[in-house]
């Protein structure tokens, strides 16, 4: 783990402390630092709903605060290892139902905005999507929990059940792989 890429850094005790005896501000402050990233990771793992996949995360989060000791960096893992099993969680019951197709919401119900800045937006989303695509649900699970996440390798490892040199492996193959697609469509990484 890289040391800058800690959010919340020096404060992190006390807003841990503030959050377990239930003061708003320091829910609001870990929420926000991690949300925006599960979110992400939940929409990128395939979610349906990765708004309320990122909610459930943080209410096992929050319920599960008083039996959470450690630094930040174990936090977030311990953050990730929720959200990796309600990921799962969800694959799980969505296998078991059918799929209902929303096509959001007519373009008359749609709210204005700048564009183009809608439209590169949206083609960066759709190209990070198809890049994830491309890769086996193992390359993309570890490749996400490893850049998303900021996780370690043994981190990842613990939570995916698999050693740290599968982990390794599936990370290798997971980049060449991205690598690939990105040569194949000329763009340079």
């Amino acid at each position: 783990m890289r040391e800058g890429s800690l959010v919340i850094g020096a404060d992190f005790d006390e807003i841990l402390a503030a959050a377990r005896v239930g003061a708003p501000w320091a829910f609001e402050r870990l929420y926000a630092d991690l949300a925006p990233v599960v979110g992400g990771y939940a929409r990128l793992q395939g979610s349906d709903e990765p708004e309320d996949v990122t909610s459930e995360v943080f209410l096992g989060v929050f319920a599960g605060l008083s039996s959470f000791t450690g630094s930040e960096q174990q936090f977030r893992s311990w953050v990730f290892t929720i959200a990796y099993r309600r990921v799962t969680d969800e694959r799980r019951r969505r296998s078991r139902r059918p799929l209902i197709v929303d096509d959001g919401p007519e373009i008359g119900e749609q709210v204005g905005g700048d564009a183009e800045e809608d439209a590169l937006a949206q083609l960066g989303r759709r190209r990070v999507h198809e890049l994830c695509a491309g890769l086996s649900d193992d390359q993309r699970e570890v490749v996400l929990l490893r850049i998303l996440g900021d996780l370690s390798v043994d981190e990842v490892a613990g939570i995916v059940g698999k050693s740290a040199g599968a982990v390794k492996a599936l990370q290798r193959r997971g980049l060449t792989a991205l690598r690939r697609q990105l040569d194949r469509k000329g763009v340079s990484a």
